[in-house]
């Protein structure tokens, strides 16, 4: 379960003072990662991309230690556990949420991320994980190219997220743009950028599964 901080107990004492009442704490970052190693795993393990993404995701995140913090309210909240959130096509036709719980354990990832967004999308009801887990949102817009998309800032969902499109083939290589949304409390720009590189590491890693 989440706990409350004291901001002037953590590292992030200097970025809550100046970026909770800020009328746009949301930043967001532009990157064409190569998923090349990602969409042969795919193929040759008959996995969905979009779940070995969103498990590349989970993995790139959980040595970032900013991922455990994040503003809610007025509040700073630590968490013991993240999770990634993926978009669900319901059986109306309509989208409905999952949020799957990160384990490092790919065999299991892929098998509550199939047993939970089969169910969502049955049920058109959404799966939350928020009051637990420190959620990534995702958004994968599967019927177009993008080169990347800015966020909103509602001032509710403060929580980091991650947009893509349809990968491109170049000569004997696929990429990827993505857009990586956060709130400036939770990390800084290089903690963004590290997670960045970790993902682009944690896709790589792939052609040995």
């Amino acid at each position: 379960m989440p706990v409350e901080v004291n901001p002037k107990e953590t590292t992030r004492a200097s970025a809550y003072e100046l970026w909770m009442q800020a009328p746009n704490p949301m930043v967001t970052f532009f990157k064409t990662l190569d998923v090349t190693e990602l969409i042969r795993a795919s193929r040759k393990r008959n996995l969905k991309f979009n779940m070995l993404m969103d498990y590349c995701i989970g993995k790139a995140a959980t040595p970032v230690k900013e991922f455990y913090l994040l503003p809610v309210g007025d509040k700073l909240m630590r968490f013991d556990t993240i999770a990634v959130n993926t978009i669900v096509r319901n059986k109306i036709g309509e989208v409905s949420s999952c949020d799957i719980l990160f384990t490092d354990d790919l065999e299991f990832f892929h098998r509550e991320y199939l047993d939970h967004t089969g169910q969502v999308a049955e049920t058109c009801v959404d799966r939350d994980l928020s009051s637990d887990s420190m959620v990534i949102g995702t958004s994968a817009i599967i019927d177009t190219e993008i080169d990347g998309a800015v966020g909103m800032n509602s001032g509710i969902f403060n929580n980091p997220f991650m947009i893509w499109g349809k990968y491109r083939k170049k000569l004997f290589r696929y990429y990827l743009p993505v857009s990586f949304q956060f709130h400036h409390t939770q990390m800084d720009g290089a903690h963004a950028g590290r997670f960045l590189e970790n993902l682009q590491k944690e896709i790589n890693n792939l052609r040995s599964i």
